[in-house]
């Protein structure tokens, strides 16, 4: 059973009416109120330039906590003790001015506070900025920015760089969803408290990995932000690298969270950098063209509202990295991600090398490989897939591929599987860092991704098409099949 905290927190969100505060982060503070989990007294200020008033807020939240909260989650009761926490005030984030209102909300400057900025990252250094203007902050203040920080390695340097100018990296928490879903917790747990796995994660047990995240939907009326960014670095610059890390990285000395991401540090300073020469072999970029998902037509990238009609902007990417390390050297990891792609799901595959000498069917020795399977989404989860004898008196040796399979969901039926917004806005009350990205992490990981997108300028080629509803471009499939691995599928 989870305590809750003793100490009272102050919650500044600014960008309160925005869809990700709508629909991630009310619904995450509802749930901690749910759960018991928020000291009596803290408080939340909704923060943004809208004209409206706490009352008109409050109602607006109460609707949108029963559109985005599990019908037999929500709970008028709860709803009504979370709201009465609530204020609202609207404010121009660019007024100096203006920010001293916020102090006169703070009427027990005992409490902690906490700033979550849920607006473009370019604002990030403004209110930074203004909030130590008017004093609101200490050196003990917490502050939340979203990702992704900057679109290459330059950009993510000046806003790093403005957030550093008021706040120590100690009191910053770099949000990476991702970093706050259950199974990717139960990486470190897997890994590190099982001796049955950690003796056997290197180069001398594991052939490859593949890690995917497959979306089936589109740009979703994203497209002024998703063609300036692009699929690599939406998904693959933040979410796909720390995976990757947390997949690659040796043992931390403890659980605290430099130790964790100092670890993370050593796998992206040691990601193999792919030259323009291996742009062939080791990457793959599309843009999906008309198709069908969910048995209905789907118009394509080129063709979805306000597109423009000549981008070259990648909606799928496939690559091969690798870790120039004792641990890794000569293990593949290949990670794949896109849109309108057959289904939704992220997972993580790890492929064991077979034993030195087979001694079972000629025609099943291509079974003989262990496969660990991490499902991240959309049923969280393990599986081991092992093999043993098939049943029956007439089958001999015959060998039979099974799963030790853990659905989290089935297995603890009594615990509700938190949304990642709870637990990491329930770590930051708590002022724990190791779920969340270091300065130096962002930095290495659009090191390496700025090569590749640079390389792609260079080249010049266009995105290859794949049709919606289709695994991405065949050039995808080519890559993996000449190592003599194909991308792992369920049957």
């Amino acid at each position: 059973m989870v305590n809750k905290i003793n100490t009272r927190c102050d919650l500044m969100l600014f960008g309160a009416l925005g869809d990700l505060a709508q629909r991630k982060l009310f619904p995450a503070l509802y749930q901690l109120e749910r759960a018991n989990l928020l000291a009596d007294g803290s408080r939340v200020l909704a923060i943004a330039r809208t004209e409206n008033d706490t009352a008109g807020v409050r109602k607006q939240l109460l609707e949108k906590l029963k559109q985005y909260v599990k019908p037999e989650e929500f709970d008028q009761k709860v709803a009504d003790a979370f709201l009465s926490r609530v204020d609202y005030q609207i404010l121009d984030f660019n007024d100096p001015d203006k920010f001293g209102v916020l102090n006169e909300w703070r009427d027990d400057a005992n409490n902690e506070l906490i700033v979550y900025m849920a607006t473009p990252p370019s604002m990030y250094g403004v209110i930074a900025r203004n909030l130590r203007a008017a004093s609101c902050c200490t050196e003990q203040t917490r502050v939340v920015v979203e990702k992704p920080i900057g679109h290459d390695l330059e950009s993510s340097k000046v806003i790093n760089d403005e957030l550093g100018e008021v706040y120590n990296e100690n009191q910053l928490f770099r949000i990476d969803h991702y970093l706050g879903k259950e199974t990717v917790q139960n990486l470190i747990a897997l890994r590190f408290a099982n001796n049955l796995f950690a003796s056997q994660w290197d180069q001398n047990h594991i052939s490859h990995v593949e890690i995917t995240v497959a979306e089936s939907v589109g740009i979703e009326g994203r497209w002024g932000y998703f063609d300036k960014a692009g699929q690599i670095r939406d998904m693959i610059q933040n979410h796909l690298l720390q995976l990757l890390c947390l997949i690659a990285m040796d043992p931390p000395s403890d659980l605290s969270a430099d130790s964790i991401r100092d670890e993370k540090v050593k796998v992206l300073k040691a990601l193999k950098r792919i030259t323009p020469d291996m742009m062939d072999s080791y990457v793959v970029r599309g843009q999906y063209t008309a198709g069908t998902s969910n048995g209905k037509p789907v118009p394509g990238y080129l063709e979805e509202e306000g597109a423009n009609k000549g981008s070259a902007t990648e909606t799928f990417v496939a690559l091969k990295a690798e870790i120039d390390n004792w641990r890794w050297s000569g293990v593949p990891f290949y990670i794949r991600t896109g849109k309108r792609l057959p289904e939704k799901l992220s997972q993580i595959i790890i492929h064991f090398k077979p034993a030195p000498h087979y001694i079972f069917d000629p025609d099943q020795k291509h079974l003989a490989n262990n496969k660990l399977i991490i499902r991240l989404q959309p049923d969280e989860g393990m599986a081991l897939k092992i093999l043993t004898k098939d049943q029956g008196l007439d089958k001999g040796m015959r060998l039979r591929q099974g799963p030790l399979e853990l659905t989290f969901s089935e297995t603890f039926a009594t615990d509700r599987i938190p949304d990642a917004y709870e637990r990491l806005l329930w770590e930051v009350m708590k002022g724990n860092q190791y779920l969340f990205v270091r300065r130096d992490e962002v930095e290495y990981a659009w090191r390496w991704v700025d090569q590749v997108i640079q390389n792609w300028k260079d080249g010049g080629e266009p995105p290859k098409r794949y049709a919606a509803g289709t695994w991405g471009p065949v050039a995808s499939i080519a890559m993996i099949t000449r190592d003599g691995r194909s991308w792992y599928e369920d049957v």
